[in-house]
C-alpha cells in the first residue's frame, strides 16, 4: 500500500499571520502586555519605555522603520542613545521569549531550522558590513548577514536566535580602527556560519525550552562536518541538509586498511579501501538506483 501521504496528495497548510488591524483591540494595551514580559531585562526605566515606544514604531506604517525611532512624542536622539549605547540582558530577553514561543508552539514533532539572511547595507559604519552574497537581492553586495534560527511545529512558526556573521577580514590589522568605531567586543574571534549555527543549537538544546525532533539547514550547514558532528551528538534528533550532488557516500560503512607511503623522506600511511570494495557513489546517482516509490515531489518554495 502507499503512504497515506501519497495517497491523500497530504499537503502541509502552513499557518499564516494573516491577522488584520480590525481582528484585534485595544492593540496597545495587548503591545504593552508582551512588553512587560521584559521589564526585569532592562537596567533603568527609561530603557524600557524607549523599548515600548521602538516597538510602536515598528509597529507603524512608515516607509523607513528607523524614522519609527521617534515613535509617538518621543525624542530621537534619547532612542539613538537607547538602541547604540543602553545597556540591556538580550540573552535574557531572547531566553524568556524562546520560553513564549516554547509554550504557545511547542510541540515533539518541532524543527529547528538554520538559514543565513543579508541586510544591504549602504555605508560603512555597521559592524560586519562587507562586500559579500546577499540573498534578499542576489547577488554580490554591500550588506551585513545574520544567521538566524527559526522553529516550526503544527501550531505555528517563529523565529528564535540569531547571530551576526562577521567576515574574517574584520579581525585582521586593517579593520582596527573600524572594528573600535562600531564597538565590536574585544575578544571576539572569527566564526563561521555552520559554527554560529551550532553554537545557537547547542544553546537551545542546554535550556530545553523548545522541543524539536528535527533539525533542518542547507548546504553551507550540511556539508559542514562541524555543524553535522553537533547534530549527530544530540539523541533522539534527525536532520534534513541539503548536500551536492556530487557528493560522495556509502550506503554502508566500507571495510578499510591502511597503507604506508613516504612523503619528502618521511614514512605516512592512510587509509584506503580494502580489496574488493566498492567505490563510493554520488548521491545523485543514489537517488536514480531508488525506486520511486520511495519518493513524492513538494513544492517548498518557489
Amino acid at each position: 500500500m502507499l503512504p497515506d501521504i501519497r495517497q491523500n496528495d497530504y499537503l502541509f497548510k502552513v499557518p499564516l499571520f494573516d491577522i488584520q488591524k480590525d481582528d484585534i483591540d485595544n492593540f496597545l494595551d495587548e503591545l504593552l502586555g508582551f512588553h512587560q514580559n521584559f521589564e526585569d531585562c532592562f537596567h533603568r526605566p527609561e530603557s524600557r519605555g524607549h523599548f515600548f515606544r521602538y516597538m510602536v514604531g515598528q509597529f507603524s506604517d512608515l516607509e523607513r522603520k528607523s524614522i519609527a525611532l521617534n515613535g509617538q512624542n518621543g525624542k530621537v536622539r534619547a532612542m539613538q542613545r537607547f538602541i547604540s549605547e543602553a545597556e540591556w540582558d538580550d540573552e535574557k530577553i531572547c531566553q524568556r521569549y524562546r520560553g513564549m514561543v516554547g509554550e504557545d508552539l511547542g510541540s515533539p514533532e518541532g524543527a529547528i531550522i538554520f538559514d543565513e539572511t543579508g541586510f544591504p547595507k549602504k555605508g560603512s559604519h555597521s559592524i560586519g558590513v562587507a562586500k559579500q552574497y546577499c540573498g534578499t537581492i542576489g547577488k554580490v553586495d554591500n550588506c551585513q548577514v545574520g544567521v538566524f534560527a527559526a522553529y516550526v511545529s503544527p501550531y505555528g512558526y517563529a523565529l528564535i536566535d540569531k547571530e551576526i556573521y562577521i567576515p574574517k577580514k574584520w579581525f585582521g590589522e586593517d579593520y582596527e580602527e573600524r572594528r573600535q568605531k562600531c564597538r565590536l567586543p574585544e575578544g571576539m574571534e572569527f566564526q563561521t556560519k555552520p559554527q554560529l549555527a551550532s553554537g545557537m543549537l547547542i544553546k537551545i538544546v542546554q535550556e530545553g525550552t523548545v522541543p524539536f525532533k528535527y533539525v533542518l539547514a542547507d548546504s553551507v550547514y550540511g556539508e559542514n562536518p562541524e555543524f553535522i558532528e553537533t547534530v549527530e551528538s544530540l539523541v533522539g534528533v534527525t536532520y534534513f541538509v541539503s548536500v551536492a550532488s556530487d557528493t560522495l557516500c556509502w550506503l554502508q560503512q566500507p571495510v578499510v586498511t591502511e597503507k604506508q607511503y613516504k612523503n619528502r623522506g618521511k614514512k605516512k600511511t592512510k587509509k584506503i579501501l580494502a580489496p574488493g570494495e566498492k567505490p563510493p557513489v554520488s548521491v545523485k546517482e543514489l537517488g536514480k538506483r531508488i525506486n520511486n516509490y520511495f519518493w513524492y515531489r513538494r513544492t517548498v518554495s518557489e
